[in-house]
C-alpha cells in the first residue's frame, strides 16, 4: 500500500507557516532601502505592498480551495490550461526558486552566525541545511512545531522594534516623503517583503479541512504581516531620521541601538538567526512538497513521491531539495541567481491569476468554497489586477537576470523532454 502524507495542520500551523515565512528575514535588510526613497511615509509603502500581494493572495485563495494539493501551482495550471509542459514548467520554476531561496537565506543566517560566533560562512550555511532538513524528514508535525516557536521569536523582535518606538511616536511628521514616487518605488521593493505567502498552499495535503483552512490561512497571513510592518514601520522612522535609517546596513539594529545602546546589534542579530533559519525550513518543507506532487502525478520519476513509513515525510524529495540547496551554497555569492528567484515568482504569480481567469470561463461549473470578491459577471477584477502587477513586476529586471531566467526556462523544457522520452 502506497503511503501519503498525514493531515496534522490545522488554521494556526498554516497561519504560523505564512507569518513566519513573509516576515522571515526581509524586514530586517528592507526596511532601510524603503525608508531611503519613502522618508517617513515609508509605511504607506508598505500598505501598498500588501494591496498588491493581497491581489494575487486572493487568487491563490481561490485556487487552493478549488484543488487542495500539494505541487499546487503546477496542479492550477494544468487543470486550467491541459497543457503538460506548461504546468512542469511552472512547477520547475518553484522547485529552482525554492532552492535558490533556501541556499540565499541559509547563507544570510551564515553572515549573521559569523559575526556572532566568527565561523566559516560556507560550512555554516551546509550544515544549517542538513539540519533542517533533518527536521523535515522527522514529520511535518515536528517541522511546524519548530516553525511556530521559530515565528514567535521573529514576532518578538518586531514587537521590541514597537514598543521601543512607542514612546516617541507622534514626535515626527509621518508623511514626510523625499518625493510622491517614492512612496510608489518603496512599495515595489515591499512587495518582495511579502513573498512566502503563496508557499501555504503547497502543504495542502497534510492540512485538515484544506478547503476552508487555506484561504484563511493566506488571508490572515498577508493582514497580520501587513500591521507588523506598518507599526515597524512607524517605530523605526520615530526612532531614527529616514536618512540615517535609508544610509544604515543594520537598519533595525541601529533603530534599537538608539535606545539600548551597542546590545541591539547582538539582540537583533540573534533574533535574525531564528529568522532566517525559519525562512529555510519553510522553504525545504515547501520545495520537497512541489516535488513529491509533480511525482505522484507522473511529471517526475515515481521514487521522488515515496513517503517514510515511519515519519510520512517525502524523504526523496526532502533528500533532493537539501543537495540542490546545497549547490547553490557553494557560490558564496549568487546575487544574480536570487533575482532568477524573484522573476521566477512573478512569473508563476502571473501563471496563477492567468488560471483563475480562464478557469472562471473554462470550468465555471467547477465547485468554488471560496471565490474571489469583486467580479464583473465571470471577470475576476482582483485576479487581473493581480496579473497586470505582476506583468509590470517582471520588466523591473535588467537583461542578465532575464536572459538566465530563459536560460532556466529552456533546462525546464530539456529537463521534460528527456523524462517524457524515457
Amino acid at each position: 500500500m502506497k503511503l501519503s502524507l498525514k493531515r496534522q495542520i490545522g488554521l494556526f500551523g498554516a497561519t504560523s507557516y505564512g507569518v513566519g515565512i513573509i516576515l522571515g528575514a526581509g524586514i530586517y535588510a528592507l526596511i532601510g532601502p524603503a525608508a531611503g526613497i519613502a522618508g517617513n511615509s515609508v509605511w504607506i509603502s508598505f500598505i501598498i505592498g500588501a494591496l498588491i500581494s493581497s491581489f494575487t493572495g486572493l487568487s491563490y485563495a481561490e485556487l487552493s480551495a478549488m484543488f487542495p494539493k500539494a505541487a499546487a501551482e503546477y496542479v492550477y495550471v494544468k487543470r486550467a490550461f491541459k497543457n503538460e509542459l506548461l504546468a512542469f514548467l511552472t512547477g520547475w520554476l518553484i522547485i529552482f526558486t525554492g532552492a535558490v531561496s533556501a541556499s540565499t537565506v541559509a547563507l544570510g543566517f551564515a553572515s549573521y552566525f559569523k559575526a556572532l560566533f566568527d565561523h566559516p560562512i560556507i560550512f555554516t550555511a551546509l550544515i544549517l541545511i542538513m539540519l533542517l532538513s533533518f527536521l523535515n524528514f522527522c514529520g511535518i508535525e515536528e517541522s511546524s512545531r519548530v516553525n511556530i516557536l521559530f515565528t514567535a521569536i521573529e514576532i518578538a523582535g518586531l514587537l521590541l522594534i514597537i514598543f521601543l518606538g512607542t514612546s516617541r511616536f507622534g514626535e515626527v511628521n509621518y508623511f514626510e516623503t523625499p518625493s510622491v514616487p517614492g512612496i510608489f518605488a518603496a512599495a515595489a521593493l515591499m512587495f518582495f517583503a511579502y513573498l512566502g505567502f503563496e508557499d501555504i498552499v503547497n502543504i495542502a495535503e497534510e492540512t485538515k479541512n484544506p478547503e476552508k483552512t487555506l484561504p484563511r490561512a493566506l488571508i490572515l497571513s498577508i493582514i497580520i504581516t501587513a500591521m507588523f510592518y506598518v507599526l515597524v514601520a512607524l517605530s523605526t522612522v520615530s526612532l531614527v531620521s529616514w536618512k540615517n535609517l535609508g544610509a544604515s546596513d543594520a537598519p533595525l539594529a541601529y533603530a534599537a541601538s538608539t535606545v539600548m545602546g551597542a546590545n541591539a546589534f547582538s539582540v537583533v542579530s540573534y533574533i535574525a538567526l531564528f529568522a532566517t533559519a525559519n525562512t529555510v525550513l519553510i522553504i525545504s518543507i515547501v520545495g520537497s512538497r512541489m516535488i513529491y506532487g509533480m511525482s505522484k502525478d507522473g511529471a517526475l520519476p515515481p521514487i521522488l513521491s515515496k513517503v517514510h513509513f515511519k515519519t510520512r515525510a517525502p524523504w526523496i524529495a526532502i533528500l533532493c531539495i537539501m543537495i540542490f540547496s546545497m549547490f547553490f551554497v557553494l557560490f558564496g555569492d549568487i546575487k544574480l541567481v536570487a533575482s532568477i528567484t524573484s522573476l521566477g515568482v512573478f512569473i508563476t504569480f502571473a501563471l496563477v491569476n492567468l488560471s483563475l481567469m480562464w478557469l472562471r470561463y473554462k470550468k465555471p461549473e467547477l465547485k468554488r468554497p471560496f471565490k474571489v470578491p469583486i467580479n464583473i459577471g465571470k471577470f475576476p477584477i482582483i485576479a487581473f489586477l493581480g496579473l497586470i502587477s505582476c506583468a509590470l513586476m517582471v520588466t523591473q529586471f535588467d537583461l542578465n537576470a532575464v536572459l538566465f531566467g530563459a536560460f532556466v526556462l529552456g533546462l525546464g523544457v530539456l529537463i521534460y523532454i528527456i523524462y517524457k522520452k524515457k
